[in-house]
């Protein structure tokens, strides 16, 4: 099983999922972007203001089928349950909001891209935060955590949700981090 946890930034979501490696000692955490080289390539990007946005929506693609051929399905293939601090879901949300304006239907572009290699989650939290909350709680430290920008990001989120509502529960993240961590909790183990 393929459990992701997504959210604009500061919605408690990597808060969440380091509590849950306590809860779930048999299943293997990991986050995207990944802690290999093609993670560190974008990590270099989210730090470039002038970065270009069609570029880093590739680097993020190449993260993500490095993540899936090095750590995912293997994991799968093992039968083991793998829980990822963010997934495609980010991709199509914040790439999406980056390149509106530049690209026709920029989240169907993406999700076009990653639909031939791409596995898709079996349960995915969705740690619900307005974006003001989101942008004071991440200190807006790149150009990804300001509240305008998560408000557009917001909005491909709710879009994602509309269309496949069956895999998404959302999660109240203006709560306690005790209250989200237990709501976390329970939305895994009724599907365990």
């Amino acid at each position: 099983m393929l459990i992701t946890l997504e959210g604009i930034d500061g919605s408690g979501k990597t808060t969440a999922w380091e509590a849950l490696t306590d809860s779930m000692s048999d299943a293997v955490f990991t986050r995207e972007p990944t802690d290999s080289w093609y993670g560190d390539a974008v990590d270099r990007s989210i730090a470039d203001d002038d970065a270009d946005p069609l570029a880093e929506l590739f680097l993020y693609t190449a993260d993500h089928a490095d993540h899936l051929a090095r750590v995912i399905r293997p994991a799968l293939s093992d039968g083991k349950i793998v829980v990822s601090d963010r997934y495609s879901d980010s991709r199509y949300a914040y790439q999406g909001a980056t390149l509106s304006g530049t690209i026709k239907r920029p989240m169907e572009y993406i999700r076009g891209i990653h639909t031939p290699f791409t596995r898709p989650p079996d349960l995915t939290l969705y740690f619900d935060v307005p974006p003001a909350v989101g942008a004071e709680r991440a200190g807006a430290t790149n150009k990804f955590e300001t509240a305008e920008y998560l408000e557009r990001v917001q909005e491909n989120y709710e879009r994602l949700i509309e269309a496949e509502p069956e895999r998404f529960v959302r999660i109240d993240a203006t709560r306690s981090p005790e209250a989200v961590v237990d709501a976390a909790e329970a939305a895994i183990d009724a599907v365990r």
